[in-house]
């Protein structure tokens, strides 16, 4: 008896926990990802091979390929990213709307100092990814003093930086033309080292991005959770004056979760560069905060603060890439696309609203009664 209600209850308990809605999400967009692959293009969605990439008959390049290994890889970036953000909204019980501009910065920077040379990077490649990623801390780190310390609303004060940030940009990737500096050039690197951080590094079939993405989630999530930190910024996103009564520093909290996603912003700006094997300030990370802030929602978070799950924010993360590749597929032009986005944002907020959970728990009231009623 004990075993045959077993999966029933393991079922129950998975539908109220807070991973249900980013998982139950992604099955289906994947489901409706996969038809729309098969009717339109022709393609098994799920199948996965081992292709040689390599140009150079001499040599070889064995790469994972298909439709599931493109999604992952492409979605890198915005796991990196809607990881920051979770905390950010967690504890804030706001947005970082910066984040696309700050990964343009940390861009402009790092492919300036490393230069265009056929033979040799001006900058040690390690120098300037670092440099680029501490001006996206420092980015963070400004968004952080508005918010956290002068009190402004968060989604203000990171329109700041949202609005400046792509000129910032433009401004560290000038160029002398005829004489003359212009800014917003689309700066190169020309060295093939440079692309392993975007693509694959020599030897490896899975795309380096899948790495770093991974190795961020699992060291932030191992800090939360080895730490006080997790505990904090969820105590300060549910009730910032009562975290200050037992001795929390709200202010310094909060500050914290910004500087940590000019941070994420850094790695996800280096990871676009290298992908692209330049910096265009007017294109990398163009609309990428809508999608952070979409993924934190699908991952069932609540943009009013407080507890927070970085599994179901990943989830959501890989949601939204699948669902981009479905719209391209059915032939959604790419400046349609954040229509389609702020439609599943309104029903995910709606959704997530304390009316529509009255409205839901009346509504299961009023059946029960019905069914106690006819017995």
């Amino acid at each position: 008896m004990r075993s045959s209600l077993k999966p029933t209850a393991l079922v129950k308990k998975f539908f109220k926990s807070q991973l249900a809605l980013p998982v139950c999400a992604l099955i289906v967009v994947i489901i409706f990802t996969a038809i729309i692959s098969a009717v339109k293009l022709n393609m098994n969605f799920f199948k996965i091979s081992i292709n040689d990439i390599s140009t150079d008959p001499s040599t070889h390049q064995f790469v994972l390929y298909g439709s599931i290994v493109d999604i992952i890889n492409r979605s890198c970036e915005l796991i990196i990213l809607a990881v920051g953000m979770t905390l950010v909204v967690a504890s804030s019980r706001g947005t970082d709307i910066s984040v696309g501009a700050v990964c343009a910065v940390a861009a402009a920077l790092l492919v300036r100092l490393a230069g265009a040379s056929y033979e040799a990077y001006a900058t040690p490649l390690p120098l300037a990814i670092i440099a680029g990623i501490i001006l996206a801390t420092a980015c963070g780190a400004f968004n952080g003093l508005l918010v956290a310390h002068l009190r402004i609303q968060a989604m203000v004060a990171t329109l700041i930086l949202y609005t400046a940030g792509r000129g910032i940009a433009q401004l560290i990737s000038a160029r002398e033309i005829n004489g003359v500096m212009m800014p917003g050039q689309i700066l190169y690197v020309r060295l093939e080292s440079f692309r392993y951080i975007g693509s694959f590094i020599p030897g490896c079939v899975v795309p380096t991005p899948v790495f770093i993405a991974f190795v961020f989630v699992l060291l932030t999530s191992l800090v939360l959770k080895k730490t006080a930190m997790g505990l904090y910024i969820q105590t300060v996103g549910i009730n910032p004056k009562a975290g200050r009564l037992v001795g929390i520093n709200s202010a310094l909290v909060i500050f914290f979760t910004y500087l940590f996603c000019g941070f994420a912003s850094g790695i996800a700006g280096t990871v676009a560069a290298s992908r692209i094997y330049s910096s265009d300030a007017n294109n990398i990370g163009l609309n990428i905060e809508m999608d952070a802030i979409l993924a934190v929602a699908l991952g069932g978070n609540s943009l009013g603060g407080g507890k927070f799950n970085l599994a179901g924010s990943v989830i959501g993360a890989i949601t939204i890439q699948a669902l981009t590749t479905s719209l391209y597929t059915i032939g959604v032009p790419s400046d349609q696309l954040p229509v389609y986005k702020a439609i599943v944002v309104v029903l995910i907020v709606a959704a997530q609203s304390e009316e529509f959970k009255r409205w839901r728990a009346a509504y299961k009231a009023k059946r029960q009664a019905l069914a106690e009623a006819s017995k």
